[in-house]
């Protein structure tokens, strides 16, 4: 896990910690340094703590002008134990929101495992992007880790959609692209 890097290609578009409005403004990285685990597992540390000892993520995009953020995570989502949703939702997507942004598109193809709890964040969460004409889309989870996010019906609250090739994409062609198809979804 430690070489799994988060998503590089758009750095010369964004980069959150020179973001004065991103939760993680500031930051400083160590290429050499390995401090966060996920497993007993050294993950790179270019991913950010953000409340959970399990989950990791990375601010990949943000965009407050078309009002989305494209953000990456890898490691266990586990929402019994650690709560990772409130955490993600207070220390990540409330910051957004404060500054307008009521889309997200939440990578999750390096999620390895979902144990769910209370739905009460996903559907606070829901309603207030709901109010905004916002939405939220997992991108990629793997199919083992959908099945338990199905299982606890959160796919109610945040849409899950495969797209293999989402690497090929700008980040406002992505959004674009995912925007679009929510649409098509709503059209039929």
């Amino acid at each position: 896990m430690h070489d799994i890097e988060p998503f590089y290609n758009w750095r010369h578009i964004y980069i959150s910690e020179q973001d004065e409005r991103s939760p993680f403004f500031g930051q400083v990285y160590s290429e050499f340094e390995y401090s966060h685990t996920v497993y007993n597992y050294y993950i790179h540390p270019q991913w950010d703590e953000f409340g959970s000892r399990t989950l990791f993520l990375k601010v990949i995009m943000a965009d407050y002008e078309e009002k989305y953020a494209v953000i990456e995570l890898i490691g266990e989502w586990n929402d019994a134990i650690e709560n990772d949703i409130m955490e993600l939702k207070r220390e990540v997507i409330d910051v957004f929101q404060q500054s307008g942004i009521y889309k997200f598109i939440l990578i999750a193809e390096n999620v390895l495992n979902f144990h769910s709890s209370d739905k009460e964040y996903y559907e606070e969460w829901y309603d207030e992007f709901s109010e905004e004409n916002g939405w939220a889309v997992v991108l990629n989870m793997p199919e083992a880790t959908q099945y338990d996010f199905k299982k606890a019906r959160l796919n109610r609250y945040l849409e899950l959609m495969e797209l293999d090739n989402w690497r090929t994409y700008r980040p406002f062609h992505l959004f674009k692209k995912i925007d679009d198809l929510l649409r098509q979804r709503l059209d039929v």
